[in-house]
């Protein structure tokens, strides 16, 4: 009887840490399940906020508004921010036959790295101009925003020096 008793400890005992060792495995994957979800969740209700926080930028000339998207950086951040006090308006003239530069008032923080512009980037340069492009260059800027749909920015922006009023959408 004892050891008929020992037989069924053993067995239960070996049953016993089969059941520890199951659970163990099913349940660092769960986790690991529920660790990628939980990772995906707040992405996606970020991915949700922004959309609907997100500030536009906007550019009016004369008559005629454009609506930009703000790059991820510092800079454009701050810029943000100078747009939060109220509309920015700068005398802008062409130059180099690919865009319109003036005085930004203020300076901001530089994110230079070597990029080729497209018509529609909105540029930050040396720090305290802004310039909008209607073609390519290649250069060390800092993108604060590109223009949403770019097409006929040149005849929009005239020629000569041009108003221009960035204000936040």
């Amino acid at each position: 009887m004892i050891r008929l008793l020992c037989t069924l400890l053993a067995v239960f005992s070996l049953a016993a840490c089969t059941v520890r060792e199951a659970p163990t495995e099913h349940s660092s994957t769960p986790p690991a399940q529920t660790a990628v979800q939980e990772q995906e969740t707040p992405q996606q209700s970020e991915g949700t906020q922004p959309s609907q926080e997100e500030a536009m930028l906007k550019i009016t000339v004369g008559d005629r508004e454009l609506l930009a998207a703000f790059e991820d950086n510092s800079s454009a951040e701050e810029f943000k921010a100078l747009l939060a006090q109220g509309p920015v308006t700068v005398e802008m003239e062409d130059y180099g036959g690919f865009e319109k530069v003036g005085p930004l008032g203020t300076a901001l923080t530089r994110n230079d790295t070597q990029i080729t512009t497209e018509p529609g980037d909105i540029i930050l340069y040396q720090g305290n101009q802004i310039t909008i492009y209607y073609d390519t260059n290649t250069w060390s800027f800092t993108r604060l925003a590109r223009i949403n749909d770019p097409a006929g920015l040149k005849e929009i922006l005239g020629d000569g020096t041009v108003q221009v009023i960035f204000s936040l959408a």
